[in-house]
This record gives structure tokens, C-alpha cells and sequence, in this order.
């Protein structure tokens, strides 16, 4: 990583546990720093917390028990407005509003902090680009596209506003395994290029080790470990090498800083 690991963290969560209002508990004890530019995977089972870990960075959900800090400010003393604008969600099927066009589903956050319209459009137009689409979709709706045109202006709409940190929800979960890796391999490339601070979900280890910086592997909410992508392989923890002898050998990006 460019910054170095004595730098304050982008996101921290201390202590934090998270239940439902029946007392369920999501969470408990999460303690976990996020650095500036890198790439942290959240690996896990459903229910193990992974979501639920987004939703606390940009305020959907409140910690039942300790805090989330972005940018060293609890994310309870934040404008929630302020601080999810700073913040780009990528989900899985994109979540574009079926009712806008893709330019106005990209420009949405700039229209809300009133670029000038031709400010907008530009950037819509650069960011077609930067996702490998071609400017003729800008007029289309997400209903005209495949699966993987949604995906890629799902993380358009993300990039829009430039926000220094992006939440990534197992984004290419839904798409057939070429697109995927189509997707996998602009991701790598784009975040190359931006350096974007991203916390990134998914139960697929390959994604994991092939996408990230590091990766916290989580399990019924509680964090297990969190490694460097090229230490996670080594480490003799039983439920790692469960997750290895599931996937087998799994490809790692190779050329990714350590955390």
C-alpha cells in the first residue's frame, strides 16, 4: 500500500456488536481496521455478518455496542447525508432504478449536489468509459441490458461523485462465470488506477484472494482472522483450511500490497 500502516485508519470498527431488537445478535466484538487504498474482503457464509459490517460503515444500522469510525468520526456523530455521499455502494444486480435511463442513473448523486447539467453529462460519458461500455447505453433503460451491463453501471453510479471509499456487496455474485471474471479483471484494473478505499463481501475464497488486499474472514459474527492476501493461504487456522480444501487451490491477484 501507498500510505503507510502507521496512517489513522479510513474505517475502524472497536468492540462493535450489532443485534436485532429481539436480542438477536448479527455481530459482537467486531474490532477491525480498514487502511487508506486498500481492498479488504469480507469472506464468509450467509449470516456471518458480512452485510451486516456494511450496512454500520455507511449508518443504515447502529452499533448496539461500540463504534464504527469513518475518517476518525463516529459514524453516529456523521451527517448521515454527508457521509453516505462519500461513500459508494455497489450491490449485487446493480439496484438501478428501473425507471431512470442509465445517464440519470449515474448522474444521481451529482444531481443531487447540483453539478450543472453539462457537468454531469460529462462525467457520465468518462465514466461509460472507465466501465468499458459504449455511450449509446446512456439513453437506454436497465431492462434493455444484460446482466453484466447493469452490474457495470451499478459501480458507474458508485464512482459517480468520486467518493473516496466504496461498499461492494457481492457485486458479481448473479453473473454467469465469463462475465464474472470479465468484471473481476476490470475491478482489479480500475482500483489499480483510483486507488479507492473498498470493503469488499463475498463467500467465494477465489474472489477473495484473487480481489483483495486483505481478507477478514468472518463466521456467526465474530471475525476469525484478518491477513494479508498472501498470508491467508498459510494460516493454520481450521476454519481456512476448511475453506481451502472447499475451493482448492485458489488463484491469488499476485501483485497486491500487504495490508
Amino acid at each position: 500500500m501507498s500510505d503507510s500502516a502507521q496512517d489513522p485508519p479510513v474505517i475502524e470498527f472497536r468492540n462493535v456488536a450489532y443485534r436485532f431488537s429481539g436480542g438477536m445478535e448479527l455481530l459482537a466484538g467486531l474490532d477491525l481496521q480498514v487502511r487508506r487504498g486498500e481492498t479488504l474482503v469480507l469472506l464468509g457464509r450467509s449470516g456471518s455478518g458480512k452485510t451486516t459490517s456494511l450496512k454500520l460503515i455507511n449508518g443504515l444500522v447502529t452499533p448496539s455496542q461500540g463504534e464504527v469510525l469513518v475518517e476518525g468520526q463516529a459514524t453516529t456523530q456523521w451527517n448521515l447525508i454527508r457521509l453516505r455521499r462519500g461513500i459508494g455502494y455497489v450491490i449485487q444486480d446493480a439496484g438501478l432504478f428501473p425507471h431512470f435511463t442509465v445517464e440519470r442513473n449515474i448522474g444521481l448523486v451529482p444531481t443531487i449536489e447540483e453539478w450543472p447539467p453539462d457537468k454531469i453529462k460529462k462525467r457520465v460519458a468518462e465514466l461509460l468509459q472507465t466501465v468499458g461500455l459504449e455511450p449509446d447505453l446512456s439513453s437506454r433503460y436497465p431492462r434493455e441490458l444484460s446482466g453484466g451491463q447493469r452490474q457495470r453501471v451499478g459501480v458507474a453510479r458508485a464512482l459517480a461523485a468520486d467518493p473516496p471509499i466504496l461498499l461492494m456487496d457481492e457485486p458479481f455474485g448473479a453473473l454467469d462465470p465469463i462475465t464474472r471474471a470479465e468484471l473481476q479483471r476490470e475491478f482489479l484494473a480500475l482500483q489499480k488506477r483510483l486507488r479507492k478505499t473498498v470493503v469488499f463481501v463475498t463467500h467465494d475464497l477465489r474472489e477473495a484472494l484473487l480481489l483483495g488486499t486483505r481478507v477478514a474472514l468472518m463466521e456467526a459474527g465474530k471475525l476469525v482472522t484478518a491477513l494479508p492476501t498472501g498470508e491467508f493461504t498459510k494460516s493454520p487456522d481450521p476454519l481456512v483450511q476448511k475453506y481451502l480444501d472447499a475451493f482448492g487451490a485458489a488463484p491469488s491477484n499476485g501483485n497486491r500490497d500487504s495490508a
